[in-house]
This record gives structure tokens, sequence and C-alpha cells, in this order.
């Protein structure tokens, strides 16, 4: 009970405070300069191992890979041994929103953003954004780049202070 406990705990810090090195313990699988904002333990699930994200992708908090169907627990009583798994694949230079859940045996492609909130429940062609529940196609990457290029404010290399200036001048509205 106490070493139950006391694994937890460990387990707690070790995501807080290295997550690429806690996920790579874990089993699952991703490429060069990933992003984890705010991962913790339930984020990749009960089977993390069967989670592989490819290089430059940025997974941003509250988001979750489900790698199993557990809806199969209400046939429990006619098979016991009854389990349902899925891998899921992320490409290469994805961008997953906020809250957002992926589901077992999709294949996200290449450029992809996954909009904030979405579901995803099938594969997701490379060079799309997609949002809602289900998530769909809403548009291309390269569209929607082009939209925010407009709207857009130049604030990403600036400090804090700097980019509050900025931010509460009426300037950018």
């Amino acid at each position: 009970m106490i070493m139950r406990v006391f694994r937890k705990i460990a387990d707690r810090l070790f995501v807080r405070v290295a997550p690429s090195r806690y996920l790579r313990a874990k089993g699952v699988l991703f490429g060069t300069n990933c992003s984890f904002l705010d991962v913790s333990i339930a984020t990749f699930g009960s089977e993390p191992y069967l989670v592989s994200l490819g290089s430059r992708v940025r997974v941003t908090s509250g988001v979750r890979f489900i790698t199993h169907d557990g809806g199969v627990w209400v046939a429990r009583e006619d098979d016991p041994r009854l389990d349902v798994f899925g891998r899921i694949v992320v490409g290469n230079n994805v961008f997953i929103g906020v809250n957002s859940i992926i589901l077992p045996g999709v294949n996200i492609g290449d450029d992809v953003v996954v909009g904030a909130g979405s579901v995803v429940t099938k594969d997701v062609p490379s060079g799309s954004v997609v949002a809602g529940c289900p998530a769909r196609v809403l548009d291309s990457v390269e569209s929607y780049v082009a939209k925010s290029s407009r709207k857009g404010v130049p604030t990403k290399q600036m400090s804090a202070v700097e980019k509050r200036r900025f931010l509460e001048s009426s300037v950018w509205l």
C-alpha cells in the first residue's frame, strides 16, 4: 500500500519535471522537437505504448489519447476476457488543441491542426484543420495559415512586458 502511494507521488513528480522522459519511460514513441504542455499521467491512457507521435508535435493541456474501447464492459458477463484496442499514430508538424480527445485506431497525418475540444474518431488527412465533436475537416492548413497571417500580431518573440504593453494598447485591434 505504501509503495503504491509512493509510486503515484513519484510518477506525478516525474511527469511534471521531465514530461518527455516520463512518456518515453511509459512507452510513448515520439520524434524530435515535440512539446507537451501540462501532461498528466492520464493523458496517454492505460496503454501509452500504443501511441506514436512524429516530430514537431505539440500536445496542449487536457489532451487525451484513448487507446481502448471501454464500452465493451457491457459484454463482460457474456465474454469476460473481451478487450478492444487501437493504436494512435500522429504524423509530423501537428498541433493538438486544448481538451481534445483522440480515440483508438486513429491516424493523424502530417501538417495538421486539431481544434480545441475536438473528439477525433477517424483518420485525419495530411494538411487539414479539423475540429468538432466528432471532428471533421474544416479547412486546409494552407488556407488557415493565410487567414491567420492576415489577423495575426507580431508578439511571439516579445518579452512578457512588451507583449502586455502591445496587447493592452489599441494598436492591434
